[in-house]
């Protein structure tokens, strides 16, 4: 049983991930002296979507113009870069290809690359010849050019983050899950597995969870929790060369994911994937992993079902390729030809945490829930990594007026 002590907080965030970190950080600078503690279940931080990710600063071009995303990618792309460079942090501004492989995809390609003006990008439309003096590998019919594209060591990010935020005062416990949120009049009451914390307000960044946190609490997100497992390989050593940057196709705009693409790592290698599959757990990173409370979330769940309906040709795709190595090099191979099975060794895979409305629509935005003296994280997919420090300061904007309004610090 848990060793019980009520400790009032001014402010507890859950969730120990980029957003979560940026926001203890952030709140810690702009309101110094409050009391901060941020519960991370994990015994280190960053164990879930931000660890896991690719590792891409994301220049914003396919998001929808006017959205939150789109505007707090770009200026997040900044923020992250200027964060990398005061502390020391590995990143590169590599840039990207996405390229159209046939010619019905130019009008896509065309489409993607005004949008991308529309979001005040450096992008430009180049021949196969020109693509080709960036990657000589590559096989295009045409392709745009997204300079401000670039790679990062978020987990570096995360631990310069944790240690500013220790600076400031925060108090970070790691190994405690949160079992239970409570209101206790106009504050809330947080049960974990070690202590019981009061606290005047309550930030949850739960990732996969999200959608739990925000309902423990009283909240409606409007949506719920659908994983999917990005399954990644990796070129072998002696086939580094054929990738110089990042390659990515020309996206669906049916489909949420944006297919198999060539990843170049910060710390050397490169990525080729990832592929989309439903998992069977939320935190099911390998095809074996099976929560059956989790997935009966998901089988009884009516916006799963809407959205099966109308992609399970494309979601067969994926499930075939998911079980099918060739199936996956040739879908590679589209973009680099030369790339061959045995080119290709298994990586670490990934949960993309994607909230699904009832009628089978997408959360296409970041989905912030307010709440009295409460605020949850509800949909919080990429690029929240390249954007953390932006949607860090969004969200206090929205915090510190509660918390003066509540006279607390």
């Amino acid at each position: 049983m848990a060793h019980i002590m009520d400790r009032m907080q001014d402010c507890v965030i859950i969730g120990g991930g980029i957003v979560g970190l940026a926001v203890a950080k952030t709140l810690s600078e702009q309101r110094p002296g409050l009391s901060i503690t941020l519960v991370e279940k994990e015994q280190s931080l960053a164990r879930h979507q931000t660890g896991r990710n690719s590792g891409v600063i994301h220049s914003g071009i396919y998001y929808k113009p006017g959205s939150l995303k789109a505007e707090l990618c770009r200026n997040g792309r900044e923020s992250m870069v200027n964060f990398a460079r005061d502390h020391g942090i590995a990143y590169d501004l590599c840039g990207k290809l996405i390229v159209a492989t046939r010619d019905e995809e130019r009008p896509r390609m065309q489409a993607l690359y005004e949008r991308g003006k529309e979001n005040g990008l450096d992008v430009s439309l180049i021949t196969p010849a020109e693509a080709r003096e960036i990657e000589p590998h590559v096989n295009c019919v045409a392709a745009v050019r997204v300079p401000s594209t670039g790679i990062i060591d978020y987990v570096g990010v995360c631990e310069a983050l944790a240690d500013q935020a220790r600076a400031n005062g925060v108090t970070i416990s790691l190994g405690e899950r949160v079992v239970g949120i409570e209101r206790d009049g106009a504050d809330h009451r947080v049960i974990t597995t070690r202590q019981e914390l009061r606290t005047r307000y309550l930030v949850t960044c739960g990732g996969q969870y999200s959608d739990h946190l925000a309902r423990q609490e009283g909240g409606d997100p409007g949506a719920q929790i659908v994983p999917f497992r990005g399954e990644y390989y990796e070129l072998v050593p002696e086939k580094h060369h054929l990738v110089n940057t990042l390659i990515y196709p020309v996206p669906d705009p049916a489909f949420p994911f944006l297919g198999v693409h060539f990843t170049k790592m910060i710390h050397g290698g490169v990525h080729a994937g990832p592929n989309a599959v439903l998992a069977l757990a939320r935190e099911g990173y390998h095809k074996r992993d099976v929560n059956l409370s989790e997935l009966g979330e998901v089988l009884r769940y009516s916006g799963f079902w809407h959205l099966a309906k109308a992609n399970w040709k494309v979601g067969a795709s994926e499930v075939y390729r998911s079980l099918n190595k060739a199936r996956f090099t040739r879908s590679l191979q589209e973009l680099i030809p030369a790339v061959q099975s045995d080119d290709l060794v298994p990586s670490p895979a990934g949960i993309r945490a994607q909230a699904l409305k009832p009628d089978g629509g997408l959360v296409d935005d970041f989905l912030l829930v307010d709440r009295p003296r409460a605020l949850h994280v509800c949909n919080a997919p990429s690029p929240a990594a390249t954007a953390s420090l932006e949607i860090a300061r969004t969200i206090v904007g929205r915090v510190l007026p509660a918390i003066a309004e509540a006279g607390i610090g």
